[in-house]
């Protein structure tokens, strides 16, 4: 893909292109992009782990989350499920529905990657209310849950600078047959005006990244929902932790089998990119497009109010490798203090009720 980049971009008019152009391309050219070819990207032999992935407990624990939600609220047994992944998420959801409810729930599935729609195929069983969608327009007008997982850190996003005062965007070129980075000044409008809504000042030299694609998808989930919730997990910052010191050059960066790549120039195509959300303008993005906010979790606070500690087995089984030990060792990796859990953020929007 590298070849192909390199003269993607001295094709420009102007010799560069952003990072959201270069994440574009990198993750979702349709030939070169990452989530595009077959490579498995998820679980040991992939790049990386999602928190879905590491047991079904995490899918049983949030269907019977909503089924109270929706019971309680008098909501269609609905969902969407916004970047799916292998399917495995839904597959656990839908096994604890039918355990919980004698309702079948009607699962949509919106997929970008083809890869993960044929891994979806493979562990789902479709039909009239289990479905794969190519947009939220078919759904259009929605009642029920839409719900996403890591969906919004794999967005593109723009790089910014405050260099003495000045912002400055971050560009790439080819110098030397190398993809290297260059500033100029920002004349993005659309980036001038995501700052001053979200009121984020930065400090000097400090660099960060700008999702303007995550206010694009707010808008699309805003007017496909009727009445309902919006679910997102994520990992991501408020203002306030985005100035902390330790932030300074943003969190833009990699996965290539599980070890961090600072450098997202590196291995195009062939790793995850990934970065922090803006929490703080997820939220007031929602408030003003009519999704409302109801609340804030960390992971672990979240699973633990929807009542996972009930799962927890409490006979004891000297197999370590029994279904019970690894179920009860999941759900702990999932709470404990300081584990995988604690740098995700739970986010609740409703419209309508």
């Amino acid at each position: 893909m590298i070849n192909y980049l390199k003269e993607y971009i001295q094709k420009n008019p102007f010799g560069k292109i952003t990072f959201a152009d270069y994440i574009m391309q990198a993750l979702y050219h349709p030939q070169y992009g990452y989530y595009m070819n077959d490579k498995r990207k998820i679980g040991r032999e992939g790049d990386f782990i999602t928190t879905s992935n590491i047991s079904d407990i995490y899918g049983r624990s949030i269907a019977k989350w909503f089924y109270r939600k929706a019971t309680e609220l008098d909501l269609p047994f609905s969902i969407c499920e916004i970047g799916a992944g292998t399917g495995r998420f839904a597959k656990a959801f839908i096994d604890e529905w039918k355990m919980i409810s004698a309702k079948p729930i009607q699962y949509f599935i919106l997929e970008e990657s083809p890869y993960h729609r044929k891994l979806q195929q493979e562990e789902l069983i479709f039909d009239e209310n289990i479905k794969q969608i190519a947009s939220l327009e078919e759904i259009s007008p929605f009642d029920g849950l839409i719900f996403s997982n890591e969906l919004f850190d794999a967005f593109p996003v723009h790089v910014i600078e405050n260099q003495a005062g000045q912002l400055q965007e971050v560009m790439i070129s080819v110098k030397d047959d190398l993809l290297v980075e260059s500033l100029e000044p920002l004349n993005n409008e659309e980036i001038k005006s995501f700052l001053e809504r979200s009121g984020l000042k930065l400090n000097n030299q400090q660099r960060i990244e700008i999702p303007l694609q995550m206010e694009s998808m707010i808008i699309s989930m805003s007017k496909t929902i009727q009445r309902g919730l919006v679910l997102t997990v994520d990992y991501g910052y408020t203002n306030e932790e985005w100035l902390e010191p330790a932030r300074r050059n943003g969190s833009l960066r990699g996965y290539f089998k599980h070890q961090q790549i600072n450098n997202i120039l590196e291995r195009p195509g062939e790793m995850d990119i990934t970065s922090h959300i803006h929490i703080d303008a997820f939220i007031k993005i929602g408030n003003q497009l009519g999704l409302k906010h109801e609340n804030t979790w960390r992971q672990d606070e979240f699973l633990l109010a929807a009542g996972i500690l009930e799962e927890l087995q409490e006979n004891y089984d000297p197999n370590p490798f029994s279904d019970i030990s690894k179920r009860n060792r999941a759900i702990r990796s999932l709470i404990i203090p300081g584990g995988i859990s604690s740098s995700f953020h739970v986010i609740l929007q409703q419209k309508g009720v």
